[in-house]
């Protein structure tokens, strides 16, 4: 895109460090020394210094600043350039003689575990790991505490390839992109059964055919799983002129704390955005300054891996979050956009889980959950796969979630009477007008126009020019989204 660029540093100049929107320098905000330091899995400090305070508002509890990650370190597994690590593992990756070759997929979960969004996980789970997700949501860190982890990540291999590398007795394998190319070493390898049924059971609660994720990645993939310490060759790039927005957790924690935050509050979007969104993320800083913080930030973080065929692909989002930005909707002065690289697997309460532990690790110490988080339609019957309430009612309870602040957002919807988006009001439920998803998309498709005030103006064209742009042959199926080069 070409306005990127200059965007990006039109917003870094507005969201010059230590400075609110009247250009006063914002205070902390209830800080005790903790002590804390946000280190990289080879020892080097990534990060910032935990600083916490408490507050009470609303029954609301509040941590100032950034918290610390799962497991108390930012795990990082790519190998560092310095002292020739990296061009050593390269050479060693193209001498093994065992070799998994990874789908556009597995990839993007490489992708997530090499920046540490995953930590404390240091490789594609063993047998052990994959076990606690899958029956308690939660994996056991070297503290022994218990830390979130709801959805598997793991790698498959044939039964062919499991044999053979038995035979040998490897116990390193290189991994490699679709055109061969080694990417990644993984160690100590571990190689046990792909239960598929048991997985797609306890990660979605039904075993019903149409499931994207496990038509995507589970159906046709191999009947055993190989686990490991992963060691990554260099970072993950797609090439794709969004690679800017593609921050890690260090990243993002070092943003953060050049902007000043005292508090990160993070949503996540695989849609475009429309005025109620924005609403929603304004009122919550509004909230936010209520109760005590000086300097709230915002992560804006549309998921960026695998998503379903009639979702809008990730470079027509972003283009329309840039509008969004740019046409004030949101302040680009305690707002920062960036790229989640974690697939999508559409399985509601146990993925929203997911979501909001990845977010932890990037420093953000308030998530934002509405209706239906991570839902989808039954794929078979005429009605949502899950109870819309379920995803916050879990995030409250989940293990290893207490340190996160859960932030249940009020319904907004179009209110016919003031020609804007509002909160919902049931004492006048007659004035309000709620527009889905899939009646977004359905307008945009054709080309009809949306309530006034329901969506900036730039961004809604930019959603109409997607749709004008999918090819008709392909009966407005939508377009693949590039893989990681």
């Amino acid at each position: 895109m070409a306005t990127q660029v200059a965007f990006l540093a039109r917003l870094s100049q507005l969201a010059q460090p230590g400075r609110d929107r009247a250009g006063v320098a914002p205070s902390r905000v209830g800080v005790a020394a903790e002590g804390s330091t946000v280190v990289g899995a080879r020892g080097v400090r990534v990060g910032v210094g935990v600083e916490v305070g408490r507050t009470k508002a609303a029954g609301v509890r509040c941590r100032a600043s950034l918290i610390e990650p799962d497991g108390g370190r930012l795990v990082e597994l790519v190998a560092p350039e310095e002292g020739g690590r990296r061009a050593a593992l390269r050479r060693e990756a193209a001498s093994l003689p065992h070799r998994v070759r990874l789908d556009r997929v597995e990839k993007e979960w490489l992708h997530v575990l090499s920046e540490g969004w995953a930590s404390p996980l240091r490789g594609f789970m063993r047998e052990h790991e994959f076990l606690q997700a899958l029956h308690f949501n939660a994996i056991r860190g070297d503290d022994g505490r218990m830390v979130n982890m709801s959805v598997p990540i793991v790698l498959s291999v044939g039964d062919a390839q499991r044999r053979a590398i038995q035979a040998d007795g490897a116990t390193r394998i290189a991994l490699v992109d679709d055109r061969d190319r080694p990417v990644a070493v993984l160690s100590d390898i571990e190689i046990y059964k792909h239960n598929k049924e048991e997985r797609i059971a306890r990660t979605w609660g039904t075993t019903a055919p149409g499931l994207p994720y496990v038509e995507e990645a589970i159906t046709n993939a191999g009947d055993w799983l190989i686990g490991g310490d992963l060691e990554v060759i260099e970072p993950i790039k797609y090439n794709d002129g969004l690679d800017q927005y593609r921050l890690s957790p260090a990243q993002l924690r070092e943003e953060f704390a050049r902007r000043n935050a005292d508090a990160v509050f993070a949503f996540q979007l695989r849609n475009p955005v429309h005025n109620g969104h924005a609403l929603l993320m304004t009122d919550t800083r509004r909230r936010l300054l209520k109760m005590g913080y000086k300097n709230p930030v915002l992560l804006l973080h549309p998921l960026g891996g695998f998503t379903k065929a009639d979702d809008v692909p990730l470079s027509w989002r972003m283009r329309q979050h840039e509008k969004v930005l740019e046409e004030g909707v949101l302040n680009p002065e305690s707002t920062v956009v960036a790229i989640f690289p974690s697939p999508m697997h559409y399985a509601g309460p146990t993925e929203v889980q997911w979501h909001a532990k990845a977010r932890i690790n990037a420093g953000a110490n308030f998530y934002i959950v509405g209706r239906d988080p991570a839902g989808m339609s039954h794929p078979t019957k005429k009605r949502d796969l899950y109870d819309a309430d379920h995803g916050k009612k879990v995030l409250s309870m989940a293990p290893g979630l207490e340190k996160l602040n859960i932030l249940p957002f009020k319904v907004a919807a179009y209110d016919t009477k003031q020609q804007k988006m509002d909160f919902f009001d049931p004492s006048r439920k007659d004035d309000f007008l709620f527009i889905s998803g899939t009646k977004m998309r359905t307008l945009a498709k054709n080309r009809e126009s949306p309530p006034d005030g329901f969506m900036c103006p730039g961004g809604w064209k930019v959603l109409v020019e997607y749709y004008d742009s999918l090819v008709p042959s392909e009966g407005n199926s939508k377009l693949r989204e590039p893989v990681a080069a």
